[in-house]
């Protein structure tokens, strides 16, 4: 049974998701600010955090930003906007994926059950895919989860670690943005913005040493990403 901890300072919002996720064995742990948040997470083992971006005392945002700095569970932003500035705002950081009220329940409920897969695999050492796979100065041991870049440790988001993997494994193929979105969220490509851009950069600011001019991770313009071989 995972642990989802949802935080929103609408209390109706809160007891909504609540039930939605109960229905599906799901243990909800409740917050209606950033810092409550924050100490749930610190006292209690959370797999999932459902967030707001407009809240009191400490605001979504900051309290993402915060959690980052020590836990890499998987967080869904909640937020009013439609805009996309709000949504590439929420997964520069930190965020994995996001959701607009006023949400679909079907919607959020897929979003969880989703990210608590890669969260889940990402953990899991019980995998039939040991390997590891090295190009130049990157490995990424599939065992252990662990990724180096010239024998240093690099910490990465559950999504973040499958678009690597996705793409090292496939070294010298190009990967569309719709073909990246599709094999790591495991849903149609339909009206994707910039998600799978803004993940692609942060792995670059983690794993090169200038991302302007990548050694690893490569953009074919118009086409995609790759990985070259080496």
């Amino acid at each position: 049974m995972a642990n989802i901890l949802v935080c929103d300072d609408d209390k109706e919002i809160v007891d909504a998701i609540e039930i939605y996720l109960m229905n599906e064995g799901y243990r909800i742990f409740k917050a209606y600010d950033g810092e409550q948040a924050i100490g749930i997470i610190k006292s209690q083992e959370i797999h999932l955090l459902i967030m707001d971006v407009m809240m009191p005392k400490l605001d979504g945002i900051h309290a993402t930003l915060k959690i980052r700095e020590y836990s890499s569970i998987p967080i869904i932003i909640l937020s009013a906007k439609s805009e996309d500035t709000d949504k590439i705002l929420g997964l520069n950081i930190g965020a994995d994926d996001y959701v607009t009220k006023p949400f679909n329940p079907l919607e959020l409920i897929a979003r969880v059950k989703s990210n608590l897969r890669r969260y889940t695999s990402l953990g899991s050492l019980n995998t039939d895919n040991h390997a590891v796979f090295n190009v130049g100065g990157l490995s990424i041991n599939d065992e252990t989860k662990e990724v180096t870049v010239d024998g240093e440790p690099v910490k990465l988001t559950p999504i973040e670690y499958n678009i690597l993997l996705l793409l090292v494994k496939n070294q010298g193929r190009v990967f569309s943005i719709d073909q990246i979105y599709e094999n790591i969220w495991n849903e149609d490509a339909i009206g994707v913005d910039n998600t799978v851009a803004v993940h692609i950069r942060h792995i670059r600011e983690k794993i090169e040493i200038n991302p302007k001019e990548p050694r690893y991770l490569k953009v074919v313009w118009g086409v995609g990403y790759k990985i070259d071989k080496q």
